[in-house]
């Protein structure tokens, strides 16, 4: 019975190169056999991923199934010879480039050494207050995480010490393994697992990280907050994050909690504030001293007859960027008296005579 490629991989005909990669990811953890799964199921998930991962091959396959023009026994008749990568009756290739997309999907480092290995990014939140968030601010914290060996600096190896070939991979950082399958020779190749891809190994290790090149371990980490976060924001800091030997570390992700103001609140880049004043000031205007987010003093002209609710703009001085700022924004909130003397109720009356 001719194989459908699409149930073995779990997937509808419409699928997406997403979906098929998604669900051969799923599958090829499952079954492989270096994780105690069944190897002739392995074998059939990756024939069809090779079948249908790739674009020319699936359009062949869907227009004549396994029995096409030129087929021959090794898959019940569709032709893997005219395809890349497999040659007469083996099939050579280097799992890196099938999942190197997926990372280290088998626990290992990514096959070959086509491909930088990379650290765990990590995440922390930092809190700051609201005029830390409008002004900027420094923060150092101290974590713990995966880094870099300080005595060996990454090599693995005793200070003063060299490195020497790694006899496993006789120095190419890579092996290959061999298994047969229904269509010849399966060839995979990956990183060393002694040497890690690095085709060296130390000649005497580092105590300090006992060869690893990588310990756990304490690290002060110092933190730009920029001018205007907002709450919830994250700040990317490249290569902060843990790291791997012989590879690239990861990142590190700060979130950054605002705390609120008593005062003033951000629309934007523009700051806003409340202005309570008497309504006999909003009638007859005032001047009101105000401190704005950076502890200055400014004088702020209320005009006659300000109407409730009124919005006063102060160009430039909401939050400041290098090269442009917001405005502070000034909501007038005329208060009524709790109660009026006489002679203020008859001032009123005066003022409703006059059609006030």
């Amino acid at each position: 019975m001719a194989k459908n490629y699409y149930e073995t991989l779990g997937v509808d005909k419409k699928a997406t190169q997403d979906d098929i990669k998604k669900a051969f990811r799923k599958l090829a953890q499952k079954h492989h056999p270096d994780k105690g799964g069944d190897e002739a199921v392995f074998k059939e998930i990756t024939e069809a991923y090779s079948v249908l991962g790739d674009d020319k091959r699936r359009r062949e396959y869907d227009s004549y199934g396994q029995a096409f023009p030129g087929g021959g026994p090794g898959a019940g008749g569709f032709d893997f010879s005219n395809f890349g990568g497999f040659q007469g009756g083996n099939v050579e290739f280097d799992l890196g480039d099938l999942f190197g997309e997926f990372g280290d999907i088998f626990g290992g480092s990514r096959c070959g050494s086509r491909r930088t290995r990379r650290g765990r990014d990590i995440s922390i939140d930092v809190e700051i207050s609201f005029k830390e968030s409008v002004l900027g601010a420094k923060r150092s914290v101290l974590i713990t995480k995966i880094g870099t060996c300080d005595v060996c600096e990454g090599s693995g190896a005793k200070p003063g010490t060299d490195m020497e070939v790694c006899d496993t991979c006789a120095g190419a950082g890579q092996v290959r393994e061999t298994r047969n399958s229904p269509f010849g020779a399966f060839t995979s190749v990956r990183a060393c697992p002694t040497c890690e891809g690095l085709g060296k190994v130390p000649k005497e290790k580092c105590k300090n990280c006992t060869g690893h090149g990588i310990l756990r371990k304490e690290e002060e980490i110092k933190i730009d907050i920029p001018k205007g976060m907002d709450d919830g924001e994250m700040i990317r800091m490249p290569s902060r994050g843990e790291a791997v030997k012989n590879g690239q570390p990861g990142d590190l992700y700060v979130k950054v909690h605002v705390k609120p103001h008593a005062v003033f609140r951000k629309e934007g880049s523009n700051l806003v504030m409340e202005l309570p004043v008497k309504l006999t000031d909003a009638l007859l205007g005032t001047t009101v001293s105000i401190t704005t987010i950076d502890d200055a003093t400014l004088e702020v002209k209320v005009p006659v007859m300000t109407k409730p609710e009124e919005t006063l703009r102060l160009r430039g001085k909401g939050v400041k960027y290098d090269d442009s700022a917001g405005d502070l924004l000034i909501h007038v909130k005329a208060s009524l008296p709790k109660k009026l003397s006489g002679k203020a109720k008859k001032a009123i009356e005066d003022l409703k005579s006059e059609g006030l």
